[in-house]
């Protein structure tokens, strides 16, 4: 019996009990919520810089995306406000679009 002990999407239950499979889940405290949303997204980036095909790719993003959200809201920032600051940023600093490359700095 595989032993997973990592944080799942909220239907993964769902549909492994559909699967006629038994298991065990706990809800987690918000303190290892938060601990388990960051080696989430870490598993999700590795996951991302290991897929080699562009589908792959966009469903890796996806899923960032997916803990990102989440772990906004755990922090009580809404999807909006976290667009927002995303967008003020790029407005200040730009984004990555121009592939700018920084070689080095003289003082």
């Amino acid at each position: 019996m595989p032993q997973y002990d990592k944080l799942v999407r909220d239907r993964i239950p769902e549909i492994i009990k559909n699967e006629g499979k038994r298991l065990t889940i706990t809800t987690l405290e918000e303190s290892e919520y938060l601990a388990q949303l960051d080696r989430k997204l870490q598993e999700e980036l590795a996951e991302y810089l290991a897929s080699r095909d562009i589908q792959s790719q966009v469903e890796e993003l996806a899923d960032i995306l997916e803990v990102v959200y989440a772990i906004a809201e755990a922090k009580g920032v809404t999807v909006q406000e976290l667009e927002e600051v995303r967008r003020k940023k790029a407005e200040k600093k730009g984004a990555f679009k121009d592939k700018v490359f920084l070689r080095w700095v003289e003082d």
